[in-house]
């Protein structure tokens, strides 16, 4: 076989039905496998899956096992040859993985390949690309420089050696991700994706960003930017730096003080905030479906038109995208191209009655339900 696409799934069912219907289409020319790994989430999730992709592979946990687990779960399962690490908050364009697979091989011992993700409202995300956050990057970071952490030798658009990946998106050989043991079991959600991509690079491997490939993450999505999160986040610090940088005694005794300082500040910074989203003047339904624009007069109030295809020039617009009608590389294009400050897009999905999408990074994101 090909290629195994590990999906880790906790409470978000619709995203991951939108997840599915992409990476479906993404391997239809592959010889390919899609596993889902579920840690618990007592909604639709596990039933859903069961029923709309009945060929995909489901592994429902009676417990939820973390993120470090719950993928190792699902490795342990895949036949492929090459992986994909994947969140179900994420969205891909139907070349995806062909290309991916082609430009893997062109490249100097590779360990895990990366893409250029964009968030729901087609913004760059810059942890696509980053570096190795030493004690020292990670001190200029927590006072707000962040010129070391992310890698900006590398353009949005480039393709070119990175040294840490973000795990919403991580592609490699699946017997690379053995050799080094996949994701350590220690952490429990977050610090992970920087852990395995620094255990690669410490076994000889060099990691590479794919800016040619754009992905969509609704980041924000599995998890709730709560006191919670934060408590994990910092955490998986912790671990870090107490397993990688032991050398580092002085400088990491800073970091530590200064990671409760910050965890702090970012709790009451994350509570007083409020969402500031534009009201959107007018709808754009991006679709061919004349019941689907009858459907959304019912359920949003503004002013719908339908267009076959996206002008630039669009403001003030509530973005509708039906799959039905775009492909999904014409729906990540759309965002990217059209993803001014005055506009939101939400998709539709083919074969479900619900629109979705999300209007910042930190967002949890917006599902309007059709029927």
């Amino acid at each position: 076989m090909e290629l195994s696409v590990v999906i880790l799934n906790y409470k978000v069912p619709y995203h991951l039905m939108l997840c599915l219907e992409s990476v479906t289409k993404a391997i239809e020319q592959l010889d390919a496998e899609i596993i889902v790994v579920d840690n618990k989430s007592e909604d639709e999730s596990c039933t859903w899956v069961t029923k709309f992709f009945p060929n995909v592979k489901l592994i429902a946990n009676t417990d939820n096992l973390g993120f470090a687990r719950g993928n190792n779960l699902g490795v342990k399962q895949a036949r492929g040859n090459y992986l994909c690490i994947l969140n179900p908050d994420t969205v891909v364009p139907e070349d995806c993985f062909t290309n991916l697979i082609h430009h893997y091989e062109t490249l100097q011992r590779p360990g895990a390949l990366g893409v250029q993700l964009i968030d729901g409202t087609g913004d760059f995300l810059k942890e696509s690309k980053r570096n190795v956050p030493t004690p020292t990057v990670a001190l200029k970071k927590l006072f707000g420089n962040s010129s070391k952490y992310y890698n900006h030798k590398l353009k949005e658009n480039q393709d070119g050696p990175t040294d840490i990946l973000v795990g919403a998106f991580m592609f490699m050989k699946t017997k690379i991700y053995k050799d080094v043991d996949g994701f350590d079991e220690d952490y429990f959600m977050y610090g992970e994706d920087i852990d395995f991509s620094y255990k690669l690079k410490k076994a000889g491997y060099q990691n590479y960003y794919f800016g040619s490939c754009k992905v969509m993450h609704f980041k924000g999505e599995s998890t709730t930017k709560d006191k919670v999160y934060l408590k994990h986040f910092f955490n998986a610090m912790y671990i870090f730096y107490t397993k990688h940088f032991k050398a580092y005694k002085t400088t990491f005794l800073m970091v530590r003080q200064l990671l409760k300082l910050s965890m702090l500040l970012k709790y009451f910074r994350l509570k007083s905030s409020t969402k500031q989203v534009k009201l959107s003047k007018k709808g754009v339904l991006v679709s061919s479906d004349p019941k689907l624009k009858y459907l959304l007069c019912k359920k949003i109030d503004i002013p719908i038109s339908n267009h076959q295809e996206l002008d630039e020039s669009i403001e003030n617009s509530l973005i509708i995208l039906d799959t039905n009608f775009l492909s999904y590389q014409e729906v990540i294009n759309s965002l990217s191209n059209n993803n001014s400050n005055t506009n939101k897009f939400r998709i539709k999905l083919k074969n479900f009655n619900f629109i979705i999408g999300s209007d910042s990074k930190s967002d949890k994101g917006e599902v309007i339900l059709l029927g």
